[in-house]
Parts: C-alpha cells; structure tokens; sequence
C-alpha cells in the first residue's frame, strides 16, 4: 500500500535513509549523504503534500518524492518533450525489503499519479554510480536522455525520462 506520509512518518524514513547512504557509500556512490537528503527536506516534502510511503504489514518500507519541482540543471537536456512533468525525487527503499518489487510498485504509483493528475510525462534522474536505480528506471522503460551535473558532486547524474500512453 503507498499512501502520503505524515510527519509522524519521518523517524523511519530516517532510518531507511541511513541505511541507503551506508550502503551507497560502500560502493563510493556518494549521491547520497550526510547533507543530502536531511530530515527537513522530508519535512517539507511533507508540508506539500508530496511525500509518498510504501507500507509493508504496517512498516514503511519505502519513500518517493513526487512534484512538478525541475532541477535548473535539467536544462539544456535533449527532453523529448516541453510539456508539464511530474518529477521523480528522493526515491528510496528500505535495504532489508530489497527485491520484493518495491521500487517498482513506487515507480508505477508515480505514474498512476501523473494520469490522474492528468499529465502525461515523467522526468528523474539518478548518479551516475547508482546501478540499482539505473535498472529500475530501465525495466519501467525510463528512457535515457543524457547527464548533467549537480554542484558539488564529482560524479555525473543520469537523467530518464517516460512519456505516458493514454
């Protein structure tokens, strides 16, 4: 089940996201860290309205960020389209709950969001070191558009992009 998370929510997130860096950063993947994502960005996500968990027999075992939000450094990108996106953001599953479909199911929700919203066009991006995010993007057939740089991080960001049937 994916509902919108509550402030309440934030405790677990925060472990989720603890988890993730360390093992990000076990494979020097560093997209991730002690800066980036904080609590208050959470906490914002959450204000707006626009902070999403996956729940796992009453555990929260995944988050997603969904807003109409475009990073400036995704201009100058070869989009295949100029039309209203939503943007995926802060995408993370639990590491105990990997391989249970998950991100996948996370994924979709973004999509079924979009159509209900009425827009027809999905944008995210991921580092470039971030493998698992990489396939999963690729096995919801995210398409690659190119790469770009966030300041202060060494290595490129690759950015996806999905255009909706219907």
């Amino acid at each position: 089940m994916i509902r919108k998370a509550i402030i309440k929510d934030l405790d677990r997130i925060m472990v989720i996201l603890k988890k993730i860096i360390d093992e990000m950063h076990s494979y020097n993947n560093y997209q991730w860290d002690e800066n980036y994502p904080q609590a208050k960005d959470f906490a914002v996500d959450i204000e707006k309205g626009e902070l999403y968990v996956s729940v796992r027999e009453n555990m929260i075992v995944g988050f997603i960020c969904i807003n109409r939000v475009e990073p400036h450094e995704y201009e100058g990108l070869n989009w295949s389209s100029t039309k209203d996106a939503l943007i995926i953001h802060r995408m993370g599953v639990d590491t105990d709950y990997r391989n249970a479909g998950i991100g996948k199911e996370l994924v979709g929700f973004a999509e079924d969001l979009a159509h209900r919203s009425n827009v027809k066009y999905l944008k995210t991006d991921t580092n470039s070191l971030n493998a698992k995010a990489q396939a999963l993007f690729q096995k919801c057939r995210y398409i690659f558009v190119g790469e770009m740089s966030f300041r202060g991080k060494e290595k490129p960001f690759y950015c996806y992009e999905k255009v909706l049937e219907g």
